[in-house]
């Protein structure tokens, strides 16, 4: 079976409604045989389980989705297991894959993904698909089990990737600290994906979707920048 993931920077653009600007692209990717989607909230800090849960349940729903928590009585896994889709949300990263590695889930996502089921996560729900959380913004508000990712995909994303700076600021900027990471992980690739914007993976096609460039960082090579129109494939290897 074809792996299938869409890997989505940030939920809501500037002055939108939440999940506004990705409804098109969800329903485009998820299709018609999806129905019952698994969601899983870990992510949600200052919003309670089921608070994250029902407000994602409003936009799903909305789309045709019938939305289901791992918070559910039947157990996290059981809800994973019947599902026809699996949504990650996004918060923080930290909270997250504490949480994900506590409950035991990422073995049952891992083989759900590999038999073809449907991935698809924004923010924090994208960084947990690479190989490790490390390329995240957030802070680690929780210590968890270890930063091992649920590894979807072989590179690393950057989400809410900015060129930005602001001034009279002496801080690093965000390629600064993603080339940090890469001195200490020269083998990896990190892929800084800007609001807007987000990655699609169908076997072994890959695409960026939305109106912005993403940059891909390489230990000792030039950055490097693609549009929506160029195969991405090659990131796969």
């Amino acid at each position: 079976m074809k792996k299938r993931l869409l890997l989505i920077s940030n939920s809501t653009n500037y002055g939108e409604e939440y999940l506004a600007y990705t409804r098109q692209y969800i329903t485009d990717f998820l299709g018609k045989e999806v129905r019952n989607v698994a969601f899983i909230p870990y992510a949600a800090v200052d919003l309670s389980f089921v608070e994250y849960t029902n407000k994602v349940y409003d936009v799903f729903s909305g789309l045709g989705y019938t939305v289901k928590s791992t918070e559910d009585p039947l157990g996290a896994a059981k809800v994973i297991e019947e599902a026809d889709a699996i949504v990650v949300g996004g918060g923080n990263t930290f909270h997250l894959i504490h949480h994900m590695h506590e409950k035991g889930l990422m073995d049952v996502i891992q083989k759900k993904v590999e038999e073809g089921i449907p991935y698809l996560g924004w923010s924090a729900g994208s960084n947990v698909a690479c190989p490790t959380i490390q390329t995240t913004n957030d802070m680690p508000v929780i210590q968890p089990t270890s930063f091992e990712g649920l590894s979807l995909i072989p590179f690393q994303i950057n989400p809410h990737y900015t060129d930005g700076q602001i001034p009279n600021h002496n801080g690093e900027s965000r390629e600064e600290r993603i080339r940090e990471y890469l001195e200490i992980n020269p083998d990896f690739t990190v892929v800084g994906l800007k609001e807007g914007t987000m990655i699609k993976v169908e076997g072994e096609k890959v695409n960026l979707l939305g109106n912005k460039t993403m940059k891909i960082f390489r230990k000792d090579q030039p950055t490097l920048e693609y549009d929506p129109s160029t195969s991405l494939d090659f990131i796969l290897k």
